[in-house]
């Protein structure tokens, strides 16, 4: 004789129906050709044609997906088993360094030659979003903490503040720069140098992520402290270089700026980040690395906003100028104050 299902299995089905048929119903007419609900029009695909023609929607996605790039960073070096703990970083942050490298040279290759431009890098976008979000739910929870979802409070022991300070001023530096060129650069290429090609724009954009991934992966075994003032160092040049490609209306030198400046942010942010990570007790690491991540964050949107303001006011190339000696004076501070604390220890 059969065993009768239990009240409390009942009502556990009844409930996963009530919450997951309507969305089921819902994914279904979302291919509904007619606008009546109550009338099927057949199967299509133009609403969500619609969908990635909404800019703001798509922007929203796009900070979604930037957010958990962000927190898949933070994981990887929670995670991370003792003998990868040096590695670790370095191997999540240039994850993400390439993702946003591929992301541009990818788009200007499909907007440029590939047929409807305004929905297709939508549509990969997507689809590869989709693939990471199933790779996500194959790899097994290697955390014995359990609880809910909430906000990762945001903070830095105090034994951890001062390299923090340095590490975070250079990456906030460095990632300001990869902004700049992430947003500015298709407009320099239109504007200045009178090339309206936007593969080449992706190219530019993705030579400064590429250069910075590769640049962690050289600097891998370097001491964090001397690798940050190397970054530094090198960024001061970069935007010396990006000064002269304004100025003189350059390719080459644009060129030139996006790759030099990629080797400092590279350099910079990733040591800075294995350095950080070295100061603080394991069990704060979470919240160290979440807040080391949001100073990349705001610098890599806010520092742009300011540039779109001050090219309206001033035009393109005196807020490049502008821009490039701010980031230059504040790397020059990190480098100064990264020496100083060097030398004090050497007297000590």
């Amino acid at each position: 004789m059969s065993k009768r299902p239990s009240f409390s299995t009942v009502m556990l089905w009844l409930g996963l129906i009530f919450i997951y048929l309507p969305m089921i119903i819902l994914v279904i007419y979302s291919f509904n050709a007619s606008r009546l609900v109550t009338v099927w029009g057949g199967w299509s695909v133009h609403w969500y044609v619609g969908l990635l023609d909404n800019t703001q929607l798509m922007n929203s996605v796009k900070r979604s997906l930037q957010i958990a790039f962000f927190t898949a960073t933070a994981a990887v070096v929670e995670a991370a088993p003792p003998a990868w703990r040096g590695r670790a970083p370095a191997v999540a942050t240039v994850a993400n360094i390439g993702g946003l490298g591929a992301g541009p040279l990818l788009a200007g290759l499909l907007v440029q030659y590939a047929p409807h431009p305004l929905q297709l890098s939508f549509v990969v976008h997507l689809v590869l979003a989709g693939l990471a979000a199933v790779a996500v739910l194959l790899v097994p929870e290697t955390s014995p903490r359990t609880g809910r979802l909430g906000f990762q409070r945001l903070a830095v022991p105090p034994q951890a503040r001062a390299v923090f300070v340095v590490a975070a001023l250079a990456g906030f530096a460095g990632f300001a720069t990869t902004g700049l060129f992430t947003a500015v650069a298709p407009s320099f290429l239109s504007d200045v140098v009178g090339i309206d090609n936007h593969a080449t724009a992706g190219a530019i954009v993705c030579s400064i992520f590429a250069s910075s991934a590769l640049a962690q992966l050289a600097a891998l075994r370097a001491d964090p402290q001397r690798a940050v003032a190397f970054g530094c160092a090198v960024l001061i040049a970069g935007m010396a270089i990006l000064a002269l490609a304004v100025h003189f209306a350059s390719l080459a030198l644009m060129i030139a700026a996006a790759v030099v400046c990629g080797i400092g942010q590279g350099v910079s942010f990733g040591r800075g980040l294995a350095a950080v990570s070295d100061c603080t007790p394991a069990d704060r690491r979470a919240e160290v690395t979440s807040t080391y991540f949001v100073v990349a964050y705001v610098a890599l949107s806010l520092p742009v906003m300011g540039e779109g303001l001050a090219a309206q006011a001033w035009g393109l190339d005196t807020a490049g100028l502008t821009f490039a000696v701010a980031v230059a004076v504040l790397a020059a501070g990190c480098l100064a104050a990264i020496l100083a604390r060097e030398t004090r220890r050497v007297r000590v």
